[in-house]
């Protein structure tokens, strides 16, 4: 069970690192990408064990395949959220003068 979840987390860490290198960040901190994909392979991975009913065992395929998903799923959403929310333009302070 353990080296199911060790798996799950790695395959997180591994997608977070690669897609943060193959999309444009604006600026945002990979480390921050690396995590959401870190959630979102646990949530892909989680969701599939619960749907499906199969256990969590050392290796299965189709788990970590859905971590894959589901770590694409965590970074494009962060990705989103954030260029949508978070202004790029450079902090200035404009005196009332």
């Amino acid at each position: 069970m353990i080296v199911g979840i060790i798996g799950w987390l790695a395959v997180g860490v591994l997608v977070g690192f690669v897609v943060s290198k193959f999309v444009d960040l604006h600026g945002d901190d990979p480390i921050l990408g690396v995590g959401c994909a870190v959630g979102g392979a646990l949530v892909g991975a989680v969701l599939y064990t619960v749907i499906t009913g199969a256990g969590v065992t050392n290796f299965n395929a189709w788990s970590i395949f859905w971590a894959i998903v589901g770590a694409i799923a965590g970074v494009t959403t962060c990705h989103l959220i954030r260029s949508r929310y978070v202004s790029r333009e450079a902090y200035s302070r404009r005196s009332s003068y």
